[in-house]
């Protein structure tokens, strides 16, 4: 590994964080006008810089990878399920069901499964949200990046095209640690055996107007309007400002668009003051506090993995 590449990994973990916490505070709310936009971490229903389920999920994947090396559906529903008993404030609508089929004795596959029949159209951004440890720790075996992104959404997201945004966004981030440009990079990954609904999707988004994004938590919404920011602007921080101003699922858009981001212009190009703010406790190490520095350690021990 080289300092470069360090940088985009650690910027991609860091990234990530940044993008829950800048857009916590604009979830559900309606989009910004353009003259009105939020650049600061503020408070919401969290004080300003705090990180939110997003963020606490993609920690449960992260102790998961480095705690069995490979990864490991039953240790990430154990962890899961260890992080939704300590009553998290904001867990989503469908993560809810499987933990709660999970927690009555059913196997995950199997919670998932009756969840996902229970809801058969239901395509949300649950395992999106989460599925960036799994790149860093495959940011040098792409065959189990592949297979690792799908696993980790099917543990409670089935949904085909749950599965393959994680998978795409994972692919995005790889390449772009190894240097690929964005737009070269989303055309790679645009191969990537996906649905074609979800493949048109992603190849518009880039041309779609501020004022027809939705970014609901439906997983299309989400992959439009991240693609979207990450294409249409030239830093880190515009990326970021761009997504989570589009409100509504604010927090998991941030999320998903500053680890992309976050992998393309590195940790050198996300603001010190965005730096210096996130942090949050992690309830399932006994409320331990994490700020960046756990989060850059993290990030070089899963891409030692």
């Amino acid at each position: 590994m080289n300092e470069i590449e360090q940088d985009r990994i650690r910027g991609c973990a860091v990234g990530a964080v940044c993008g829950d916490a800048l857009g916590m505070p604009l979830e559900f709310a309606p989009p910004n006008p353009l003259d009105a936009l939020v650049r600061e971490m503020i408070s919401g229903r969290l004080p300003a810089g705090s990180f939110t389920d997003d963020t606490e999920m993609a920690l449960a994947v992260a102790e998961s990878l480095l705690a069995t090396h490979d990864l490991d559906p039953s240790d990430l529903a154990r962890r899961f399920l260890i992080w939704y008993k300590t009553n998290p404030p904001d867990v989503g609508l469908f993560t809810s069901m499987v933990l709660q089929g999970v927690l009555q004795g059913l196997g995950w596959e199997e919670a998932a499964r009756r969840a996902q029949e229970h809801s058969p159209h239901s395509a949300s951004n649950g395992s999106l949200m989460r599925c960036w440890p799994v790149a860093i720790a495959r940011w040098r075996d792409w065959q189990r990046l592949l297979a690792e992104s799908a696993l980790q959404s099917r543990v409670t997201h089935p949904h085909p095209d749950c599965v393959a945004a994680c998978v795409f966004v994972n692919a995005m981030i790889y390449e772009m640690i190894h240097g690929v440009h964005k737009t070269d990079a989303l055309g790679i990954c645009l191969e990537l055996d996906l649905p074609e609904e979800l493949r048109t999707v992603i190849r518009m988004a880039p041309s779609r107007n501020r004022g027809a994004l939705r970014n609901t938590g439906w997983v299309h919404h989400t992959m439009e309007a991240v693609v979207w920011g990450l294409v249409n602007t030239d830093t880190f921080e515009d990326a970021l400002v761009e997504v989570v101003n589009l409100g509504s699922d604010a927090d998991t858009a941030g999320t998903v668009v500053g680890a992309l981001a976050g992998a393309y212009y590195g940790l050198g190009a996300i603001p010190d003051r965005w730096v210096k703010t996130i942090g949050g406790l992690w309830l399932p190490r006994t409320g331990i506090k994490i700020g960046a520095g756990e989060i850059i350690t993290m990030a070089d021990r899963l891409s030692g993995l």
